[in-house]
This record gives structure tokens, C-alpha cells and sequence, in this order.
């Protein structure tokens, strides 16, 4: 394994709620009210949609999604060899739902997830990060008590008291988090990340994970979960409507019943040789490797859509 290289899970598409779009010959970020599904290419300075994002609208207006579907005439068949499966199928939307135009596009503020991981510590990653806007690079990642800095001398370890009171990050500085999670069963190994620098997602999404990984017995990678776009109002906000993400039990299933199809989830897997523990292990090594989790290829758009300038630096550029 390359030694300083953080091993992170495998990034097959992103999950956001905004955008960044251009006003005044700027490129701003744009918060929205539902999640968009998207792949890692561009367009035009934009994500392009995953096919996943239209599958679940359209599924949402029917059925909902389903992990599986029933065995079809020639499966049944012995002698016949199966069909292989189209990215809807893997997601269970129904057949109708694919065929069927909608008449408006629908918003998209329930995602079907899995985790990779049991310890929740390893599905979503929270710290307090400050970039160096000139080459998009993290310079400071620390957790609140200890943090990892770049100076004129190298990486340090030194105190981190938080960015309230950090003189070092002048207000640059904010929590920040990452949150992987399998959509269907296209990819189980393979992951699309959500990224946040909101405080309610962050402290909402940790909550719940260790909530989950608590109540199933460490069977938080079977549990079948359902991320929730929440809004709310504050002071803060104005009394205007802010949203955040939420990670609950699946709709139409009780708690009890999650618990209950992860402790057989995780019995299958075992019985079929997959080693969960081992799986942990893995990205807990991997994480290790490295000091910085984002790559610098990514770090760009990273700090271009949740570090953006305040207003009265962005004008005056």
C-alpha cells in the first residue's frame, strides 16, 4: 500500500442538496430542497444526473423502490438462461414506472441507502476542515481537541480548540462531513458520497448512526435505511425554510423489522464467506494511510461549493 495516501471507499456517484450556479460571472453555491443523484463527470460546469436519480423520482410515484424483484418466466426456467438485469431492475422499480413519462419532474427527498460499514465512524467522517483557497488544499483537520496542520515546517499535530476560537482559521474553518452510502445492488462494494458542511446534517447523520449501529447489535451494515431530506426554520435562517439530511429505518418498515432483516442479512453474508469484520478493517487501515481524506483533484469543487468566499471578499475580487 502506498504509505500517505488516504484509502478511501470507492466513489461511484455523489449525493447533494444544491448546486453551484453562475451569477454575475461568479460561481456561487445554490442550496435546494431535494437531493440530486449524480455521476463524477461534468458538463458544462454541472454534475451530470446518475441514472439512478430519474429511476428513483419515477419510482417514488408508484410503488416505491424494492431491493430484488420476483424470478421472471425465464428464470423459472431451468433450461433458460437469465436475462441480464438493467440498472432500473437492480433497483426494483416497477416496470410501469420506467415506461410511464411523468407529467412534472418529481423532487427526489428519500433516497433507499445501505452503509458499507458496522462502526458508523467509518460511514460518515466529520471534522473541522480549513482549505488554502490559492490551491484548493486542506491545511487544517482537526476534531475539536487535536488537529493536523501544514506549516513552513511540515504536517504538525498541534491543539485544535475549534474553529469559534481558532485564530488560525480566521473563520474559514467549519465542520465538515462525508458520508458514504450503496444505493441498490449495482456495486455493494461501491459507494456515492454525500458531502456537507451543515451543522444539523452533520450532528443528525452521526446521531443516527450510532443510534442504529446501538439498537441492531452492530449489524449496521445490513440495516435497511432510508436517507431523508428534513427541513426547518430558525432564527438564523430568517424564519425561512433550511434543510438538512436525515438517516432513518426504511419506509413502510418498523424498527423492529429493520433489526430483524439485518440480523438475517448479516447471517447470509456470513454463511456466504463474507467477512464483515474484515471489510472494517480494511477502510479502518486504509483511512489510517493517509493525513488528508480529500484528493486534490477533487478538493477544487469541494471548496468552491461549501467554502465559498463571504459576500463582501467575493465582490471585491
Amino acid at each position: 500500500m502506498i504509505k500517505g495516501l488516504m484509502i478511501t471507499p470507492p466513489v461511484i456517484g455523489r449525493i447533494s442538496i444544491g448546486k453551484v450556479v453562475e451569477k454575475n460571472g461568479k460561481r456561487l453555491p445554490e442550496k435546494d430542497d431535494e437531493f440530486t443523484i449524480t455521476t463524477q463527470v461534468q458538463q458544462r460546469g454541472q454534475w451530470v444526473l446518475h441514472p439512478l436519480d430519474e429511476a428513483l423520482r419515477r419510482a417514488q410515484a408508484h410503488d416505491g423502490i424494492k431491493e430484488g424483484l420476483q424470478p421472471s418466466d425465464a428464470e423459472n426456467d431451468n433450461n433458460a438462461r437469465p436475462a441480464k438485469r438493467t440498472l432500473k431492475d437492480k433497483m426494483g422499480v416497477p416496470t410501469d414506472a420506467v415506461e410511464t413519462p411523468s407529467p412534472s419532474r418529481r423532487k427526489l427527498r428519500s433516497i433507499p441507502v445501505r452503509v458499507l460499514f458496522n462502526d458508523p465512524d467509518l460511514n460518515l467522517r466529520a471534522d473541522y476542515c480549513m482549505f488554502d483557497r490559492t490551491t484548493a488544499r486542506p491545511i487544517c483537520v482537526g476534531n475539536g481537541e487535536t488537529c493536523k496542520r501544514v506549516t513552513d515546517q511540515g504536517l504538525e499535530e498541534q491543539t485544535c480548540p475549534g474553529p469559534d476560537t481558532c485564530r488560525f482559521g480566521m473563520g474559514q474553518c467549519k465542520p465538515y462531513g462525508r458520508l458514504n452510502v450503496s444505493i441498490g445492488d449495482s456495486d455493494e462494494l461501491g459507494s456515492f458520497v454525500f458531502r456537507t458542511t451543515g451543522f444539523n446534517s452533520i450532528r443528525t447523520l452521526v446521531a443516527r448512526l450510532q443510534y442504529f449501529a446501538a439498537v441492531s447489535g452492530g449489524h449496521l451494515a445490513s440495516m435497511p435505511l432510508e436517507l431523508k431530506l428534513r427541513g426547518k426554520s430558525t432564527t438564523q435562517s430568517h424564519r425561512s425554510a433550511i434543510y438538512y439530511a436525515d438517516l432513518v429505518v426504511r419506509s413502510g418498515i418498523s424498527l423492529n423489522e429493520a433489526i430483524t432483516q439485518a440480523r438475517t442479512i448479516a447471517n447470509e453474508r456470513l454463511a456466504a464467506g463474507f467477512d464483515q469484520s474484515a471489510l472494517d478493517a480494511a477502510a479502518r487501515l486504509g483511512f489510517a494511510n493517509g493525513s488528508f481524506e480529500d484528493a486534490s483533484d477533487e478538493a477544487v469543487e469541494i471548496v468552491e461549493e461549501f467554502y465559498p468566499l463571504p459576500p463582501k471578499e467575493s465582490d471585491s475580487d
